[in-house]
């Protein structure tokens, strides 16, 4: 009978500890939204919006480290001067406004 009695109450506790393990595993889903997801949706949209207010003239640095200017807008790409009359294109998502300022002379 005292061998009946434990195995009922270890069988009691396991089932009242699956809701506390439940409980945990949600709690650090949401530790993690907030700690690493959502703070890297909101960098995004920044650079979204960064990205749409780039107008011809405005210094760029792409992915890669090359500094220029914005002289040709396209629906997929932007057409950078990175030397006096040195030209490339890149793709619109490998391009970040410049940290020292958005506008030279046009």
């Amino acid at each position: 009978m005292n061998l009946l009695s434990i195995l009922l109450q270890a069988g009691g506790a396991a089932s009242g500890g699956s809701y506390t393990g439940i409980i945990m595993i949600v709690l650090l889903f949401a530790i993690m939204y907030f700690f690493m997801i959502r703070p890297q949706q909101k960098q995004r949209k920044e650079i979204e919006k960064q990205r749409a207010a780039l107008e011809v003239g405005h210094k760029v640095v792409t992915a890669g480290g090359v500094h220029g200017k914005l002289k040709e807008i396209n629906d997929t790409t932007y057409v950078i001067e990175i030397a006096e009359g040195v030209k490339i294109k890149i793709d619109k998502t490998s391009v970040f406004a410049a940290p020292d300022g958005n506008q030279t002379n046009k």
